[in-house]
């Protein structure tokens, strides 16, 4: 089975992409962790029992990594990200065999182990540290057994409503070719962008 797994906000700084989703949202983000193998840091925010909101940037204690992913090592992306702020910039979802990444007609890269502290999961990533489809295709990760990550993250409240993802290419039939399908996630042919409808105790936010 493949499911929705997190969503993913990208900042040219840490403190960036929580201010962003705190004052879109009305609510606190919770603590992270930093992926040394990739050089990024992070804040976490659930979203329900095994979904969840990631705010992800460059660690700028780390800024000479082996690898790099969602795109957070590519000079031009990140100068995007310093002019325009923090975006949602892709998505992930989860299997129990990420060889399954192999069936998708956009190609969404090897598998790599990465860890933040002794947690420990596999994850695509192109080997340029791109996103595929610009961030449309969502990257497959595998978790190890037991509880899902997002049962001891900050809950705040907040509940995935869906998520928009438009796209040139064809991100619905690569996605129904590794196993994916969620009424909450829809699509659409045109334009690059997604759009987060998220729950709150403020009531329905946005995050685009």
């Amino acid at each position: 089975m493949v499911e929705l797994d997190h969503i993913t906000v990208a900042a040219a700084t840490l403190d960036e992409a929580a201010r962003y989703v705190e004052e879109r949202l009305g609510i606190d983000s919770g603590p992270g962790g930093a992926h040394a193998r990739m050089g990024t840091h992070n804040r976490l925010l659930r979203l329900g029992p095994a979904l969840f909101l990631e705010m992800i940037a460059p660690d700028p204690d780390n800024p000479t990594p082996p690898q790099h992913w969602f795109g957070l090592g590519d000079a031009i992306n990140l100068s995007s990200l310093q002019r325009n702020g923090p975006r949602l910039a892709t998505w992930v979802v989860r299997t129990g065999d990420i060889a399954l990444g192999a069936r998708s007609p956009i190609a969404l890269g090897p598998a790599a182990r990465v860890a933040r502290g002794n947690l420990e999961w596999s994850i695509t990533v192109p080997e340029d540290g791109s996103m595929p489809a610009d961030g449309a295709m969502p990257t497959l990760i595998q978790w190890p057994d037991g509880p899902h990550p997002a049962s001891r993250m900050h809950d705040a409240g907040a509940t995935l409503v869906g998520l928009q993802v438009r796209s040139p290419e064809d991100v619905a039939g690569a996605c129904a070719a590794i196993g994916f399908h969620d009424p909450r996630v829809t699509f659409e042919t045109g334009a690059l962008q997604l759009t987060a409808k998220i729950a709150t105790p403020h009531g329905v936010r946005t995050l685009f």
